[in-house]
């Protein structure tokens, strides 16, 4: 039970619904998610009011994102990214590797090596900093550049995405909401992601009901969706969960930092769009999914973009995971190996 008081966040769902209603009415991509995290950050950072975050409130978002994505996948989908699976491993280690350009950065800006290899990386902010604090990095300064990273790609990517690229075709159309399905898979859900936190897994709010989600849905061929507004309300407390990490001091704290991240963001984007392109001329595959997969922005958000644009979720899904594995498994043993080259 978190101790942190009610008086410090009551506000903070009431701000973020207002800023979600907002985006939706003036037709923002995403807009539940962009406007509540804006809405928050506006909040913070133009008044001295400093809005907490809701307690349990992402990992709750993420329990109802977790599982609205996993009922995108069906037989038929699976077995079309498994026919895929060299295409979605290529796409992950382009993502992967093209981060060195955001370390490069940093280290032309005074950054150790640790500070500017764990901040660049594009894995969750919790694991990259559990990584850096074992290797000797500046931790704020690594929390900071995964935050930033996430809140620039969430806040351009849908967006581009919408004016310049359009809707895709729609992948899945989700039957009749079933009551009874979800009834178990709600709980079952919540169970296995307590039990990955409890097992120390990475993301495990959203990865743990995504694969109870997933799996009971490929067994039993469920075609079924959330209810309307379910998709919604994930979107409402991740972002206003997001928000609450940046106030004046943040922005404040280090400009040529802030500088480096957000540039280095920006490129790794564009190399993102480039190897998709050259991917999709020679598979045939959708530009805009296979784009959207190698962005170097969270799971949770990029799915929730690819449902939102009607773009292959499933596809989507995988590539980030896929990214993530990479970097969460390859991330230490590479920097260790840079860290003692250059030391020799």
């Amino acid at each position: 039970m978190s101790e942190r008081p009610f008086r410090t966040w009551w506000a903070t769902p009431l701000v973020g619904l207002l800023g979600g209603y907002l985006a939706s009415q003036v037709g923002w991509p995403l807009p539940w998610m962009v406007g509540s995290l804006l809405a928050i950050i506006l909040v913070r950072c133009l008044t001295p009011w400093q809005l907490a975050e809701i307690p349990g409130g992402r990992k709750c978002g993420q329990w109802v994102v977790g599982i609205g994505i996993g009922l995108h996948f069906t037989p038929v989908v699976i077995e079309q990214v498994m026919a895929h699976f060299g295409l979605i491993f290529f796409g992950a280690l382009v993502t992967s590797v093209s981060s060195v350009v955001g370390v490069w950065l940093m280290r032309r800006s005074g950054e150790d090596r640790a500070t500017a290899f764990f901040s660049s990386m594009p894995g969750g902010s919790g694991e990259m900093v559990n990584l850096g604090a074992r290797n000797g990095a500046i931790l704020s300064s690594v929390a900071a550049g995964q935050s930033l990273r996430v809140l620039a790609v969430v806040l351009c990517v849908p967006a581009i995405f919408k004016y310049l690229l359009g809707d895709g075709t729609p992948a899945f159309h989700a039957g009749s909401v079933d009551w009874r399905w979800l009834a178990v898979l709600f709980p079952l859900g919540a169970a296995v992601a307590w039990l990955w936190q409890r097992l120390k897994q990475p993301n495990p709010w959203l990865f743990g009901p995504l694969l109870v989600s997933a799996t009971v849905s490929i067994v039993w061929d469920l075609h079924i969706g959330l209810p309307d507004g379910g998709s919604q309300i994930g979107q409402w407390l991740i972002g206003s969960g997001l928000g609450c990490h940046f106030n004046r001091e943040f922005f404040r704290r280090a400009p040529s930092f802030i500088g480096k991240t957000l540039l280095g963001t920006a490129l790794t984007m564009l190399i993102a769009a480039l190897a998709a392109l050259g991917l999709s001329a020679a598979t045939h595959l959708d530009l805009r999914s296979l784009t959207l997969g190698m962005m170097p922005g969270g799971i949770a958000e990029m799915s929730l973009t690819a449902e939102v644009l009607q773009l292959s979720v499933p596809l989507v899904t995988a590539m980030q995971v896929m990214r993530l594995l990479f970097v969460l498994f390859l991330a230490e043993p590479v920097f260790r190996y840079w860290d003692r080259r250059e030391q020799s």
